[in-house]
């Protein structure tokens, strides 16, 4: 894979989802936002929230309270913190425990809509995620006697398979192809997106997606199908939580 970049910032975290540290070039500062040349932070989408942490510099800390996206990636300091100046050597640092949360929830995300579309045939219509809780909401006109409990066994013995999560790029013409590779309810790869990120629970479940994800489906963790919520409509929502 090649690292992408966002406006003048290449994202590392898409090619290496375990670095937490790195250093890097400050491009452009101000109380209002702080632009590298190479960042880990994950500034957000689909779902998942931006990545917290520290840039380091000339024994000074600024933390990260968030990140995001315009035409530049564009780290957010917290209020007061000191902002290095243009042309600094930095070293960012994502924090770990957040961002490790956030990939095991994601993963498991991908691995229920890849359990309900497998045994439901349900499309996804929504959903959001914060450390190690998560909602999924499917179109699903009825629900079945026992549905909960199956879908919660049924998710826990996909973790057990300890199924390898590979990520890789395909040109969208060759994405496109593969069956099944849209499974929300609406396309929502932009049309000028060329290169298409794809998540492959390899043999369960195949996704574009933009976000970070743990190595295998046993690093995500016991999924707990905490409640399920008539949305209306024919909507299920699906709350989970991911625990040790």
């Amino acid at each position: 894979m090649t690292a992408e970049t966002l406006g003048r910032t290449t994202r590392l975290e898409l090619d290496d989802q375990a670095l937490r540290e790195w250093e890097a070039v400050v491009l452009a500062a101000d109380p209002d936002g702080i632009v590298l040349d190479r960042s880990a932070f994950y500034p957000g989408g689909g779902g998942q929230p931006p990545d917290h942490g520290v840039l380091l510099w000339q024994g000074v800390q600024t933390r990260i309270a968030g990140v995001r996206k315009g035409d530049d990636l564009v780290l957010v300091p917290a209020e007061g913190d000191p902002v290095p100046p243009v042309g600094t050597v930095v070293r960012g640092a994502v924090e770990d425990d957040r961002r490790t949360a956030l990939m095991r929830t994601h993963s498991g995300l991908h691995l229920l809509c890849g359990v309900v579309f497998r045994d439901y045939g349900c499309l996804v219509t929504g959903g959001n995620m914060e450390p190690l809780t998560a909602r999924m909401d499917f179109d699903l006109r009825e629900v079945p006697p026992g549905f909960k409990q199956a879908v919660e066994d049924a998710c826990n013995a996909e973790v057990e398979a300890d199924r390898r999560i590979d990520v890789r790029t395909l040109p969208r013409d060759e994405a496109f192809a593969i069956p099944d590779i849209i499974r929300t309810a609406t396309n929502l790869v932009p049309p000028e997106v060329q290169d298409v990120r794809i998540v492959d629970i390899v043999g369960l479940d195949t996704q574009a997606d933009g976000g970070t994800h743990v190595g295998s489906t046993r690093q995500i963790g016991r999924i707990t199908v905490a409640k399920v919520e008539n949305k209306g409509r024919g909507f299920r929502r699906l709350r989970i939580r991911i625990e040790d």
